[in-house]
């Protein structure tokens, strides 16, 4: 997964909920997935899942977010940050600018378990 900002937002300020560049009106809550990797995953354009990350084997969670088809390659997906900052691991930092590595989590999706 990668951490991405949408087109009405600078740095982590948030102005607004649309996303002209991806097509997004009033939604941060989502995940960006290619289509392959949707029908693979047996999900669905619109359905709600949950995304975990187990890195250091610490389980961290994002609940509750949207599935959009996006062209993306396959196995990458992408959301908005800071919505799934939970899932950085604060000790994964870049060798040599020591920021966070927030374009590539690792991350297992899952249909959300909570209503």
């Amino acid at each position: 997964m990668m951490i991405i900002r949408s087109h009405d937002q600078f740095n982590t300020t948030i102005y607004g909920l649309n996303d002209r560049y991806r097509g997004v009106i009033n939604e941060r809550r989502v995940i960006f997935m290619n289509e392959k990797d949707i029908a693979a995953g047996g999900f669905t354009k619109g359905e709600v899942v949950d995304l975990y990350n187990f890195d250091n084997n610490i389980e961290r969670v994002a609940h509750r977010f949207i599935i959009i088809p996006f062209s993306i390659p396959e196995k990458c997906t992408a959301t908005y940050f800071p919505e799934t900052n939970v899932l950085v691991p604060i000790d994964s930092n870049a060798e040599k600018s020591n920021t966070p590595t927030s374009k590539s989590v690792i991350i297992e999706i899952r249909r959300s378990a909570t209503s």
